[in-house]
This record gives structure tokens, C-alpha cells and sequence, in this order.
């Protein structure tokens, strides 16, 4: 029988990560389990971060925050927003998307790298994060990097762990840099365009000096999910401006002005264009009930229309994108169809696929991350070994 662990210490986590490591007893690190992506062993016990909850130093004129790895992600951004400040990389709330009860939290969203529509500006989740302490395979507690800027020590370490999924440690505790939030906010939006024209535009808005902080194509047959359908006719490309009123005012009219050779414009004002942002980050179309298939696809912006064009010929599929075209969700009717997914992102010059949504059976059978080349298969088996060497972190799964 497994059990769920929920130690409240540091070092009762590392007690715990001892004697799985003595035992060679794998263990699934879990934070909200909002993103867990049903690979756990069901031989395994559970090593969850609830225990380890609240913000440990917040100091907004330094602009940074220490949390210890369980304090849900809601709790961490209300906490920002009594002082005007964010997360600039916008992490998704995946819980609705995946039928999930529970929070995210904030160790869950480094572990699994989680960032949304600002990130082709604002960098990934990694970029904010300045520093943590995590329990390695050994039960060893480890502490890299600071609580401010300059202080980088073992910025890399922090980066390798940063996306591992609680494949390489249990992480405790995270330090992280936030921005001021903006002013205001309105969008821009080009009506009834196709995805080849869409991804022209957002290339010309996003080569003007406005700075777009936010880059998507609504398809036809997502749009009317969207802001529960009050967007204009026909497919949607959006284009976020952020900032002080009087600039994003002057900015918003060069945009309009640019995107009038494109297709019929519009201009949401700051309240709609919170509530879009949060529904593109989110994912909120496919967030249904239903279990179809759901793939977060990566690759180059002008390929992103053209995997989705290709597909359409040989699958029942539904698309939108973020990042400027680059971050692709993609929807199939029935079987994942993985082998078609990642030939044809290969053929358009490579990219990842992930796996988000799937019955289980699927799940079990299907490859939910890119796999990977030889090279940097042998180098992450290095680094796995180094900080697990028994390999009792043995699953992949999300520590959100």
C-alpha cells in the first residue's frame, strides 16, 4: 500500500528522501496536482510539498520573494498584487484544463518551468528564479543561488533543476525576482484573418517599436470561447500593449494604425484585455470537461500555422496559438496521433510536444515528452546521476 507523505520541515523531507534512498524506494514528488501528468508508479509513495507552505521574505523594493515550495500560486500573486507587482511570465493555471481540484503552487510552477502568453518578452519561469533549496536523492538539503540580483552563486544548478519535473530533487524553497505591474493594458485586435495572414501580422507588430507584450491567433473555432464569445466576427489575432495609460495610448494607435493593412481592427480596454490574457494562458477553450487529447506544441513562429495546416489534412484536430505563432495548443478528436505530431515537427525544422491531456490508457502508451537525441540523452543521465544516484526520483511527473 502507498502512502502520501507531507513532511513540514526541510529536514523531515530529507529524512524521508534518506530512507526511500536506503530502501531504494521510489517516491513521486507532488505540489497541488493540477499538473500531474499520470505517470506516477503505482508501486510509488508520494512526497508532497503541502506541508511546506508560506511566503518566508518578501521585500517589493528589491523587487524579489522567497516562498517555501507548497504555498499555492494564488496566494504568492494576491501577495504581489497588494503592491502592484507580478510574476512577468504569467504562469497557467492548469487545473481546469486538466479537471483537476487543488492549487498550483509556486514550487510546482519552477519545477515544471511554467510560463505563459509574456513569455517571448519576459522570459520562462528559470529567468525569474534567483535561487532555491531542494533535497537531493541523497537526502541531502542544498541551497544555490540568492535573494537578490548579484548574487548568482550556482545560477546554473538552479537552472537544471528548474523544468525537471521532480525527476532531479524535491525542491523546498524558491527565490524569485517579480516586475512592477503595468499601469493599464489594452488590445489590439485584427479580425478574420487566416493563420498564414495572422502570423504575418503578428511579425509586423512585433518588428514595430510598441512593445507587444502579448502575441495570439484565436482561430474561428476557439474564438467564440473567448470572453464568452463577445470578440468580434471571425478569427482573432490579439496583440497585447502594457504600461503607463499616456504611452499605451500613443502606442495602441501606431499599432491600430500598422494593423488596418492587415484586416478590420478593434481595441479591447484594460478590463476585457485582463480577463483575454488570463483565458489564453490558461488554455480555456479546451478546459471542457473532456479528456480529447491536448498537446503543447513549441516551435519556430512562422512554423506553427504550418504544422496545424498539415495536420488538419490527415487528423480531426483544433488549434490556437501564443507566442507570436510559437506556442501552439493543439486538440486532437480521439487517438494522440504522436508519431504524426512529431514527424511533422521534424520535418518544419524541429521543436517539443508535450503531452498535457489524454485518457489514461492513452497516457500509458503514449511518449508524453519530446524524446530525446542520444547526446543529450547521455547527458541527462549524467546529471540525473549526480543528484539521484540511486534514481529514486524515477517519475517524471509535476511537482505542481
Amino acid at each position: 500500500m502507498t502512502m502520501t507523505h507531507e513532511p513540514v520541515s526541510e529536514e523531515a523531507a530529507a529524512r524521508l528522501v534518506q530512507a526511500a534512498a536506503a530502501a531504494r524506494a521510489p517516491l513521486v514528488i507532488r505540489g497541488g496536482g493540477t499538473r500531474s501528468l499520470g505517470l506516477a508508479a503505482p508501486e510509488a509513495d508520494m512526497l508532497s510539498s503541502a506541508g511546506l507552505n508560506g511566503i518566508v521574505a518578501y521585500n517589493p523594493a528589491e523587487m524579489t520573494m522567497t516562498a517555501r515550495a507548497g504555498t499555492p500560486l494564488g496566494a504568492i500573486e494576491a501577495a504581489l498584487a497588494e503592491k502592484r507587482q507580478m510574476l512577468s511570465f504569467e504562469p497557467p493555471h492548469m487545473a481546469g484544463l486538466l479537471g483537476r481540484a487543488g492549487a498550483s503552487t509556486i514550487g510546482g510552477v519552477f519545477a515544471a518551468n511554467a510560463s505563459g502568453p509574456r513569455r517571448f518578452v519576459a522570459g520562462a519561469a528559470r529567468d525569474s528564479l534567483l535561487g532555491l533549496r531542494f533535497v537531493n536523492g541523497r537526502g541531502e538539503i542544498v541551497k544555490s543561488g540568492g535573494r537578490v540580483m548579484k548574487n548568482v552563486t550556482g545560477l546554473d544548478l538552479v537552472k537544471l533543476v528548474a523544468g525537471s519535473r521532480g525527476s532531479l530533487a524535491f525542491v523546498t524553497e524558491v527565490t524569485f525576482r517579480v516586475l512592477p505591474l503595468p499601469e493599464t493594458a489594452a488590445t489590439v485586435v485584427v479580425s478574420g484573418l487566416t493563420d498564414a495572414e495572422a502570423t504575418a501580422a503578428m511579425a509586423t507588430a512585433l518588428s514595430m517599436p510598441v512593445e507587444v507584450s502579448g502575441a495570439a491567433q484565436l482561430p474561428e473555432s476557439v474564438r467564440g470561447r473567448f470572453l464568452s464569445g463577445t470578440l468580434p466576427e471571425g478569427a482573432a489575432t490579439v496583440l497585447r500593449i502594457e504600461g503607463l495609460a499616456a504611452s499605451v495610448s500613443v502606442r495602441v494607435e501606431k499599432l491600430r494604425a500598422a494593423m488596418a493593412a492587415f484586416g478590420a481592427v478593434a481595441v479591447l480596454p484594460a478590463a476585457e484585455t485582463d480577463a483575454l490574457w488570463r483565458e489564453v494562458r490558461d488554455a480555456s477553450p479546451y478546459a471542457d470537461g473532456s479528456l480529447r487529447p491536448l498537446w503543447r506544441v513549441s516551435v519556430a513562429p512562422a512554423a506553427g500555422h504550418q504544422l496545424v495546416a498539415a495536420l488538419r489534412l490527415e487528423a480531426g484536430i483544433d488549434a490556437f496559438y501564443d507566442w507570436q505563432g510559437g506556442l501552439v495548443w493543439l486538440r486532437m478528436e480521439a487517438d494522440p496521433e504522436a508519431g504524426l505530431v512529431r514527424r511533422y515537427i521534424k520535418a518544419l525544422g524541429g521543436g517539443h510536444a508535450t503531452l498535457v491531456r489524454a485518457p489514461e490508457a492513452l497516457l500509458a502508451t503514449t511518449p508524453v515528452f519530446e524524446p530525446q537525441g542520444e547526446a543529450i540523452a547521455a547527458l541527462t543521465a549524467r546529471i540525473k546521476q549526480k543528484f539521484d544516484p540511486v534514481g529514486i526520483f524515477t517519475v517524471s511527473d509535476s511537482q505542481e
